[in-house]
């Protein structure tokens, strides 16, 4: 039986990702820092589904975290033919007044280690011409954003990665799709400490269901596509104004925009 791993896994779209898998009936391998989280979700699959499901609580954005999840992994006995680059977080405010810990962790969490699970999962895949990679960047990845600049630099890194490994594996069996999600309904915001709607109806109105990311990815993974924007045409405005602006003019705008109230 199929195997997918997602980073993640215990709140939002990761999970939602092991609810759709689960049901599906793929086996799963579930990572995120919450043991408790992960073990109550991971009862629950096996139960309703039937699936096997292995649990590695790791924080991520410890640089030997990568290491410990494939060393798990193998000592599991299990071989990915899916892996989901899920995990990932945001920090609002000024780069010099953020806290530095904090943004090295996004990069650690963001790129590092998504990097690193790459590396150790793909050569496999290619080795037996099947498998499957998703990577969650952001709409946030197609332009800068001041105030979000490492958040937005990173999902920037993480669409061309994709992109790139979509291209030199066309021929390897191997699908890999870089989602890039508008406002979602997940605590990415919380998290970040930034709210951009002004109260919770238009929240509401604008932001995306995990479930919708969810269904909308794996149908473009089933296609073969190497990109998606998931959601309304308003996303693939945002995703594509930097196309015909002076790059000045978006990030200007896009400051404006995001510039924290004094």
């Amino acid at each position: 039986m199929a195997t997918a791993l997602i980073t993640g896994a215990s709140s939002g779209i990761g999970e939602t990702y092991a609810r759709v898998l689960a049901e599906r009936k793929l086996d799963l391998v579930l990572v995120a820092r919450s043991r408790d989280t992960l073990e109550a979700l991971a009862g629950e699959l096996r139960d309703r589904h039937g699936v096997r499901v292995e649990v590695i609580a790791k924080d991520l954005t410890q640089a030997d975290a990568v290491p410990e999840v494939v060393a798990a992994v193998t000592e599991a006995g299990v071989a990915i033919d899916t892996l989901i680059n899920n995990a990932g977080f945001g920090d609002y405010g000024p780069f010099t007044e953020n806290s530095r810990d904090k943004q090295l962790k996004m990069i650690q969490l963001n790129i590092l280690a998504l990097v690193d699970l790459t590396y150790h999962f793909l050569p496999p895949m290619q080795q037996r011409g099947s498998g499957q990679i998703i990577n969650i960047s952001s709409i946030a990845g197609f332009q800068p954003i001041p105030y979000l600049a490492i958040y937005s630099a990173s999902k920037a890194f993480v669409l061309h990665f994709s992109e790139a490994l979509w291209g030199e594996n066309r021929n390897t069996g191997v699908k890999i799709l870089a989602v890039c999600p508008g406002p979602t309904k997940t605590k990415f915001f919380e998290v970040a400490g930034f709210n951009p709607f002004k109260n919770a109806q238009e929240a509401n109105k604008q932001s995306l269901s995990p479930e919708v990311v969810v269904r909308q990815s794996l149908e473009a993974l089933e296609r073969g596509d190497c990109t998606l924007v998931p959601g309304e045409m308003s996303n693939q405005f945002v995703a594509n104004i930097s196309r015909f602006l002076p790059r000045w003019a978006v990030v200007r705008a896009i400051e404006q925009q995001f510039r924290p109230h004094s």
